[in-house]
């Protein structure tokens, strides 16, 4: 006996009252009248708590919406919007939570009706996803200066001549951005100094992760090695490289990169000093303002504690253990051993490394943490590690 073949409040009404009977199976009950046990249910509770009324279709239209909401909330939706053009609703939706935690908040739904009305959402293109998927890091990240992420943003023409290329430093656990810079020139000292600066701020990380481009790796070296990555190891931090031309690889700081095109590349006029100043605001807004779904809608600052390992200066040389042999690289990137001058890199110039006598002529070449390799003094020859499937080495 379906609704539709007589009133339907008559039917509801005659319904809940046969169910409030003893010895009437409710289930049998709602096969009678051809309903779903869910909805027999929800017409029994609203008759016990409202009465004949609760049995009344009820308005389908959602509990707020862009019609419902008041002019001050939609205005103030709209101006947040404005502020962070490139956040969606979500996004939005959370900050607004955080600025009027007395208010009642409406839905994600509602914020995108709102946002669409205003024509302020610009839909993107989702990228195409790639074969293989993303290779795991050799690094464990459970908390904040675990793991760093540095590289070159892609560098814009100022209208004025010139060009702006910061430079971006990210925590990996937390989402923070250490640093948006835009130094003169990517030069090994130059990029240092500002190394120095966010390491004097913020201590020093586990592991610094990069792209095999300068000054952060050098193609020709052993390992990659360059002038900045040998300092890193030297302040006893860990490398980890991604592959060449994967730069998925380290998605989120291509994700944050994309973030500062859309709001910033080629929308702020004026030369450098315009340039660092909107960097440095919007760097602030993205640390302490903008929630990431990632973090559960909190924000990087929320998360993010300064490194318990501080920044003491770079060491004058490095100590090795009891029985290795330490030699200095001479600033053509050679060493001396037992009158063989055998050739390393010239990124280890002034450096001392520590050789361990395996047997025979051969020697392995250490740094820091890291094995560079082995000597062979019967052929005056030096030997990298080849790298493994995966990113480790042999």
């Amino acid at each position: 006996m379906p609704w539709k073949e007589r009133d339907a409040m008559d039917l509801r009404y005659e319904f809940v009252l046969r169910s409030l009977q003893e010895g009437i199976p409710f289930m049998e009950l709602c096969r009678e009248y051809g309903i779903a046990p869910k909805t027999g249910y929800k017409w029994k509770e609203r008759f016990l708590r409202e009465g004949y009324e609760g049995l009344k279709d009820r308005s389908r239209k959602p509990a707020t919406s862009p019609q419902g909401l008041e002019e001050r909330v939609v205005c103030d939706i709209i101006k947040l919007k404005q502020a962070h053009m490139s956040w969606g609703p979500r996004k939005i939706r959370s900050l607004y939570g955080r600025k009027h935690a007395r208010d009642t908040l409406p839905s994600e739904s509602t914020f995108k009706r709102v946002l669409e009305r205003a024509g302020l959402v610009q839909k993107r293109r989702r990228a195409r996803s790639r074969d293989g998927g993303q290779l795991k890091s050799k690094v464990s990240v459970e908390k904040p200066n675990d793991l760093w992420t540095v590289d070159f943003k892609g560098w814009w023409h100022l209208s004025g001549g010139g060009r702006c290329e910061p430079l971006t430093i990210r925590d990996e656990y937390s989402r923070y951005l250490l640093c948006v810079s835009v130094p003169e020139n990517a030069k090994t000292g130059t990029v240092q100094v500002e190394f120095e600066r966010v390491f004097n701020k913020y201590g020093l990380p586990q592991t610094i992760r990069s792209d095999n481009g300068r000054p952060f790796a050098a193609y020709n070296a052993p390992l990659g090695l360059s002038r900045l990555s040998v300092w890193w190891l030297a302040l006893g931090i860990d490398l980890d490289r991604i592959d060449r031309g994967r730069p998925d690889q380290n998605g989120g700081h291509e994700r944050m990169h994309r973030d500062i095109a859309w709001e910033i590349e080629g929308k702020v006029s004026g030369g450098l000093k315009h340039q660092r100043k909107a960097l440095e605001i919007w760097r602030q807004s993205f640390n302490n303002e903008r929630p990431h779904e990632a973090l559960d809608m909190r924000c990087p600052a929320d998360l993010y504690e300064h490194s318990r390992t501080p920044f003491k200066g770079t060491p004058e040389r490095l100590e090795y253990p009891d029985g290795y042999i330490e030699r200095k690289v001479h600033s053509t990137g050679t060493i001396s051993l037992k009158g063989s001058s055998i050739q390393l890199t010239s990124a280890l110039k002034g450096w001392h490394v520590g050789l361990k006598h395996l047997g025979d002529t051969i020697y392995s070449v250490h740094f820091a943490r890291l094995c560079l390799g082995t000597i062979d003094l019967s052929s005056d020859s030096f030997c990298t590690p080849k790298p493994m499937k995966g990113g480790g080495l042999k």
